[in-house]
């Protein structure tokens, strides 16, 4: 009778283990940010790209006009895939795209935009990271639609043709 339980109970032990695995393979452990919208745009102190004055971010996003606000660095291969895009996006009157240079030199910066051109409006200076992370930024590229100082929509990653079609939804 010993000899016949203990097989059994080896067999059963690998069930429950089985059992146990295949459950946590069904558990993603993949971390997402939560991408919250319809929150104020930060009143911020920053630093502007080409003037170095400094201005609060309530002054730059001051109309009931659309503002994509892109996080960007010319050391960020992303940011570079997703240029073309801004620069089409830039084009459409209803949206103004100002730009947050991230941990980047201004000499990279402004070698990157005379490369591929300049779709900002405007172009806040962030060498040291804070401004982006006043605006829940966890990296670069991230994209923000705005829309009378309130965040509508973030958009974590590179623009792509599938974020720029609902950016265009939005601002019809």
């Amino acid at each position: 009778m010993k000899n016949k339980l203990i097989p059994l109970s080896i067999v059963l032990v690998f069930i429950i283990i089985f059992i146990i695995f295949y459950k946590g393979l069904q558990n993603t452990n993949i971390y997402t940010p939560d991408s919250k919208t319809s929150y104020e745009v930060p009143s911020v102190s920053v630093k502007l790209f080409n003037s170095n004055e400094i201005v609060n971010t309530l002054e730059i996003f001051n109309s009931d006009k659309f503002y994509l606000l892109n996080i960007w660095s010319s050391w960020c291969v992303p940011c570079r895939q997703e240029h073309p895009i801004l620069m089409e996006l830039a084009k459409n009157d209803n949206i103004n795209v100002i730009g947050i240079n991230y941990k980047d030199t201004k000499k990279n910066a402004k070698s990157f935009l005379e490369e591929l051109g300049n779709p900002y409006n405007k172009i806040i200076f962030d060498n040291k990271g804070t401004n982006s992370i006043e605006w829940g930024a966890y990296g670069v590229p991230e994209s923000f639609l705005i829309n009378n100082n309130k965040i509508i929509k973030k958009y974590i990653g590179p623009l792509n043709k599938e974020s720029t079609e609902e950016i265009k939804t939005y601002i019809k």
